[in-house]
């Protein structure tokens, strides 16, 4: 038997205010674009939300953070199909757009060059590679919960970060 609408909305709404940010961040890095991740992970609380299956939070966490990669994947696959029959558009510009941010201090400004070459260097990274990455580093996951994540082994999870690790070392070395 389901709970009452009324615990489902206020536990939703409870889910919602402590774990959107971090969701959408999650998103953002996976299909660098904030409008499109902040849909991936609303269809993920919709989704959640019509299919109430989670008793307790931790479930319910998961099963927000599995449906946002699950999203964002989806939107790179139609991204992609788009890209082939839109030749107008170049690939290049649709990755590199970025918003212009206001000069700081010195060392501000070559930290932030910085981090725009490192994510530039991911965007480009193979999209297993990509997710891996962001997962562990940014999102902090254990390499188990990785591995349940994205239906891969924690081996596979260890070598895909290493052969991440090398291509964005490689990269940066290269000057690109």
């Amino acid at each position: 038997m389901s709970e009452p609408y009324d615990q489902r909305e206020a536990q939703l709404t409870t889910l919602f205010e402590g774990h959107r940010l971090w969701l959408v961040r999650l998103a953002v890095l996976l299909v660098d674009d904030q409008g499109v991740a902040e849909d991936v992970v609303q269809s993920a609380y919709l989704g959640m939300f019509r299919n109430w299956r989670h008793r307790d939070d931790a479930q319910a966490i998961a099963y927000l953070r599995t449906s946002v990669v699950n999203g964002s994947r989806s939107t790179l696959r139609k991204r992609k199909v788009d890209r082939r029959h839109l030749s107008a558009v170049s690939d290049d510009d649709a990755l590199t757009a970025q918003p212009d941010r206001a000069p700081g201090p010195e060392a501000a400004v070559e930290l932030d060059k910085q981090r725009r070459r490192v994510l530039g260097l991911v965007r480009h990274l193979p999209a297993r590679q990509r997710e891996v990455l962001v997962l562990t580093y940014w999102a902090e996951l254990p390499e188990a919960e990785i591995a349940s994540l994205l239906d891969i082994s924690a081996g596979t999870v260890k070598s895909t970060a290493s052969r991440g690790i090398t291509a964005l070392a490689q990269r940066w070395e290269e000057g690109q």
